[in-house]
């Protein structure tokens, strides 16, 4: 932005030729480029613009402006109208997310912690399951989920006669229950599903993705500008302009942060609605899968709180169909059955190697199995699942990390890094510190763009720029590429471009505003 005279400071008269400039500066130019750098305050000095203030040939009306930088500077400023308010909300839930399983104890003491004498024994599963079902005789159990420590709950997740899913807690040594959770409207909830779609279906999953696609060209953009502008940031601070240190400040942690969030971006566009949807599909008729869906997983855990799932237990597609569904074989008249219950299912589990705490599936029906997951938080190879048959009590199948498609081994040890959970207190904090340097750039970037403002003229500032494609094939060709590869942005790229060409160009009102050459 053209510093200006400001009249509530006294200062000598400048010369109608000076005045006339200032004035065109003032309602066209847009704010200081990363390549100059405004005048800083000089005591005893008259008041008038430093010579990088004044206007140049490419920010002149009637002149395009041309060159990278200004380019790749106007769409990081137009980038960040879209990315910014979508990187907040995923920074901060995810941050909340994060630190789900110290918040929620903390909230819900009552209910996730118990008292623990030393040498005390805990209750069978099948007494515990027995206290849930007394409890709510109309509610189907789905699942059960051991403690991970002594003074630790037991939770089972419940369908409700209404069709609500509830995670009720145990005290594994009293047999009380303890009470209910809706997992969906607790913190963590909350934030998984605001991290998710905004809550808002297709349209919110839709606006993410149009984020995080918008997001990895601010990452590329950035880095771009933080290389050529590095001379004129330490020309701003050799002369302490005002905003130095704020553009340091938005610089350096974007650097930083530039490569940890296009990893987390990279890693969490599997789940997005039309690009992971695209790849999946791809893979599918290609015999294979994103995700590695468990044929036996009759019954699905449904608790949100609970994240040592594998994630082949998650609702997804299944692109092998290779594997059978296991049932339960029952007795012949007269023979005793229900032999199995859901103890026996945790004595096999255990007998089969699944690390503890376990989490069991029950039987959806009266050909079902008992769905035995280990616990594989921080290792998606260990994940492992054994179906137990609800009679006899014998392996009727396992299905775990070796058996997955080999995309989909990709897909779960990225995802893993991308919930800071694969590499376990280091990737555990560094997710938690790109999450923070994300806001703290969100932040940044837009007071800069305040400070720098135009006032009056009806201008938001957008730097003045454009993309030289027809000169640069290589970037034609690369532009091309992102869009085809993030379909969400190469559509609104295009909507961009239209609304560039036969809508700002045409109404002088909206040119003269969105600094269109």
């Amino acid at each position: 932005m053209s510093v200006v005279d400001d009249p509530a400071r006294p200062g000598p008269t400048p010369s109608p030729d000076r005045t006339d400039r200032n004035h065109r500066a003032h309602r066209t130019d847009p704010p200081t480029p990363e390549g100059t750098s405004p005048r800083p305050d000089r005591p005893g000095r008259p008041d008038r613009p430093h010579r990088s203030d004044r206007p140049g040939r490419s920010d002149r009306p009637g002149r395009p402006a041309s060159g990278l930088f200004r380019a790749f500077w106007r769409w990081h400023f137009y980038g960040a109208v879209v990315v910014v308010p979508v990187l907040l909300v995923l920074a901060v839930t995810g941050l909340v997310y994060l630190f789900r399983f110290q918040i929620e104890p903390l909230v819900h003491g009552d209910l996730m912690r118990v008292e623990h004498v030393a040498g005390q024994l805990t209750q069978p599963a099948e007494t515990q399951l027995e206290m849930v079902q007394k409890a709510d005789p109309g509610a189907t159990v789905v699942s059960y989920t051991e403690p991970s420590a002594p003074d630790e709950s037991s939770r089972f997740t419940v369908t409700t006669a209404d069709g609500a899913t509830r995670d009720v807690f145990v005290d594994p040594y009293t047999l009380d229950v303890l009470g209910s959770l809706d997992p969906d409207g607790t913190i963590s909830g909350t934030a998984v599903r605001l991290h998710a779609d905004l809550m808002a279906g297709r349209v919110g999953e839709t606006v993410m993705e149009l984020g995080a696609s918008w997001a990895i060209v601010m990452t590329i953009t950035g880095y771009y500008l933080f290389v050529r502008g590095r001379r004129a940031r330490r020309r701003q601070r050799e002369r302490h302009a005002r905003s130095a240190r704020l553009r340091r400040t938005h610089a350096r942690v974007g650097a930083v942060v530039g490569v940890g969030l296009m990893a987390l971006l990279v890693t969490g566009l599997p789940w997005t609605e039309v690009w992971g949807g695209a790849v999946q599909k791809v893979a599918t008729d290609n015999s294979s899968s994103m995700w590695a869906e468990d044929p036996g997983a009759l019954s699905n855990p449904a608790s949100t709180l609970d994240e040592s799932l594998p994630h082949s237990h998650h609702a997804v597609p299944w692109g092998q169909e290779k594997s059978g569904v296991p049932r339960s074989t029952p007795r012949a008249a007269g023979d005793e059955e229900s032999v199995a219950n859901l103890d026996t299912a945790v004595e096999v589990a255990d007998r089969e190697g699944l690390a503890h705490p376990l989490t069991v599936a029950l039987p959806a029906d009266d050909g079902g199995v008992y769905s035995a997951i280990g616990y594989a938080f921080h290792d998606p190879a260990a994940e492992r699942t054994v179906h137990v048959d609800r009679y006899g009590g014998q392996v009727v199948s396992s299905y775990g990390y070796d058996d997955y498609p080999a995309l989909a081994k990709v897909v779960a040890q990225g995802i893993s890094v991308h919930e800071g959970r694969r590499f376990g207190t280091l990737n555990f904090w560094l997710t938690a510190a790109f999450c923070v340097a994300v806001v703290v750039s969100c932040v940044t970037g837009p007071l800069m763009w305040w400070r720098r403002r135009p006032r009056g003229g009806g201008s938001v500032g957008a730097p003045r720029g454009r993309m030289p494609v027809a000169a640069s094939p290589l970037l034609a060709v690369g532009v091309v590429a992102l869009g085809l590869f993030l379909p969400v942005f190469g559509a609104s790229l295009l909507v961009v471009l239209l609304l560039d060409r036969f809508v700002l160009r045409r109404v002088t009102r909206l040119a003269k505003a969105f600094n269109v050459t």
